[in-house]
């Protein structure tokens, strides 16, 4: 179901124009209609969305710095604080970035200068006074000569893989000619590069403990300044889809809201002294949607937000699709055990777990009526992790089995009847929509072809209440013939309907009898998962060892872990394939456009 809405259109001084409008924002019903596409030429704009990305960067790492458990109990937070807070952590960032990479200039040259050992820097400047020269080089064994030992005072260092690494002593006024590596040393000793390193891995540490602290005790803050900044930006974008007009001195503004909040908002309006005008949405107006649909049906309006929101002039196809969406996940699962499994543990969490946000309570309904859904779909079959519990000499099983047993053949016929009747109900649901859009003419050819393919089904299933190809039959698809062929774009001339109906007859020929055949999807991921169920339970029995400890433990171990990673793929493939079947099959069967944009409120 969708909410009504109203158009509102306010005209308001512009002196007072910023006034109302943080008084709309307080108010918290008004979705802003938008008139401008685009933020680059609104400064203030762009500088709370970079401002923004600053916060949420910087909270994204305060989270992963912050410990699970808190010493100090998190409080409520100031924005003033919180940019405070973001200053600090950038230049504590800024000087972390510098800190590792020092880090890493220390490092490098603390590993080039290892294989030389450690040395007094200020040694090598005193022979250089006393004019001496010594020089670092470094060659491969075979390239090493050893009568370099005799013309340059040449004395072998350290040899590390095949790699020798000498020195040369020499006067500074002898030229040295070696076809070798010469080394580049740092200015620093092999001891003090040790202590540069270690001081900057301390520094770090340090760093690291202030970001961390911050993190324990700051993020509130963080978020109130994020909260306030996101708010600031939403006001900038309410003053960018206003309309200046009379010389700037009246601002124009639209929005819509609910037509029960009507009432409420036009007493706020009387009080402030504001001309204003309630309409009703018109053609070609794009209303946001709001979706507004009760217990059961309500908790799968986030499956269909996933595809997309209707139009406001479509039907809400929530309600229509989520008993089918139920079943389709229990037959796609199958299985008692994993259903019963499902449900105690979402029920469970809502009992013990604590302050459950407003929007995971919808979430825990959900999963707790698809598990109840496995659970009945799996006494179908009879499995319970994969073991058949009508092979079992239960008097209470035996007569279950007699009223609700189905074999692989039978489940096969059922996926194809569902698939049926959803997508004639989906047929259904497009006529309406179409009468209600756009007259009742419009809905005929499909009608039409309901009426055929009810009959032909009829007479298919039922031939001695109307064999097909007898009068009746016949008589019946003559009315359909005319349906589709005459109305199926109405306003047109007849030869163009009726060239438009051969085409979709064709269509209608090849479409439906794939659109059928997909709905076999139920029955085979089914199928598939109660074998994998059975295949981990006779691995868990086979591979247990026959030892009175080892052989339970290894038993339990195969089943949990086995059974843990077939409830996860089968899950996920009861979620995505139910999900196919409606947005492909339904919808396009049903004539759902959708494209809606959903109704947010400009409030804090």
């Amino acid at each position: 179901m969708i909410t009504k809405m109203k158009k509102l259109t306010f005209l308001v001084y512009h002196k007072e124009y910023e006034a109302f409008l943080n008084g709309v924002r307080d108010l918290g019903v008004v979705h802003v209609a938008e008139k401008q596409q685009g933020v680059a030429d609104n400064t203030e704009l762009q500088e709370h969305i970079r401002l923004s990305n600053r916060l949420q960067a910087t909270e994204k790492m305060m989270l992963a710095l912050k410990p699970a458990k808190p010493v100090v109990a998190e409080t409520p937070g100031s924005a003033a604080r919180g940019l405070e807070v973001l200053e600090e952590v950038e230049i504590l960032q800024s000087e972390k970035n510098k800190l590792q990479t020092q880090l890493q200039a220390y490092q490098k040259e603390k590993a080039a200068l290892e294989p030389w050992g450690n040395f007094e820097i200020e040694g090598l400047e005193r022979l250089s006074e006393a004019g001496l020269s010594v020089g670092f080089y470094s060659c491969s064994e075979g390239n090493y000569d050893s009568t370099w030992e005799d013309t340059y005072n040449a004395m072998i260092i350290n040899c590390v893989s095949s790699r020798i690494y000498f020195v040369t002593v020499t006067k500074v006024s002898q030229e040295i000619d070696l076809d070798v590596e010469q080394a580049k040393l740092p200015p620093y000793s092999l001891n003090r590069l040790q202590t540069l390193c270690d001081e900057t891995v301390q520094a770090l540490a340090d760093n690291e403990e202030k970001l961390r602290l911050l993190a324990e005790k700051e993020l509130p803050s963080l978020r109130a300044a994020l909260k306030e900044v996101n708010g600031e930006m939403e006001f900038s974008k309410v003053m960018l889809n206003t309309e200046s007009t009379v010389g700037e001195k009246l601002m124009l503004l639209q929005g819509w809201a609910p037509a029960s909040r009507i009432p409420e908002i036009s007493e706020w309006l009387d009080a402030q002294h504001v001309y204003y005008e309630v309409t009703s949405p018109e053609p070609g107006d794009n209303v946001p949607i709001q979706l507004n649909n009760k217990g059961f049906f309500a908790w799968f309006e986030p499956i269909c937000k996933l595809y997309m929101l209707p139009k406001y002039n479509e039907l809400d196809l929530t309600p229509f699709f989520a008993p089918f969406f139920m079943i389709f996940f229990g037959l796609c699962l199958g299985d008692s055990g994993y259903g019963l499994f499902l449900f105690l543990g979402a029920t469970l969490y809502r009992i013990f777990a604590k302050n459950i946000s407003a929007t995971m309570k919808p979430v825990l309904s959900l999963i707790q009526i698809l598990a109840a859904s496995t659970f009945f779909c799996g006494m179908l079959t009879g499995t319970f992790f994969g073991f058949s519990l009508y092979d079992l000499n239960v008097p209470l099983f035996q007569e279950m089995k007699k009223h609700l047993f189905l074999d692989n053949n039978d489940l096969f016929q059922l996926s194809l009847i569902l698939g049926a009747v959803q997508i004639l109900f989906g047929m259904v649901l497009k006529a309406v929509n179409q009468a209600i859009q756009f007259g009742f003419k419009y809905a005929i050819a499909t009608i039409g072809w309901i009426v055929l393919l009810i009959s032909c089904g009829i007479g298919a299933l039922l031939p001695e209440i109307m064999p097909l190809g007898g009068t009746v039959h016949l008589c019946i698809l003559g009315v359909a013939a005319a349906m589709i062929f005459l109305f199926n774009s109405p306003g047109k001339n007849v030869f163009l309907n009726i060239g438009l109906g051969v085409w979709d007859s064709y269509n209608m020929a090849t479409g439906l009898l794939g659109d059928v055949l997909s709905y076999v999807r139920l029955f085979a991921l089914g199928l598939s998962g109660g074998i994998l169920a059975g295949v981990f339970n006779s691995l868990a029995v086979g591979m247990s060892p026959d030892n009175v400890i080892a052989g339970p433990i290894v038993m339990v171990l195969i089943f949990v872990i086995g059974h843990s990673i077939n409830i996860f793929m089968n899950v996920l493939g009861a979620m995505v394939h139910p999900m196919r079947l409606t947005f492909v099959e339904f919808f396009k069967n049903s004539g759902y456009e959708g494209g809606g944009k959903e109704y947010k409120p400009f409030k804090k």
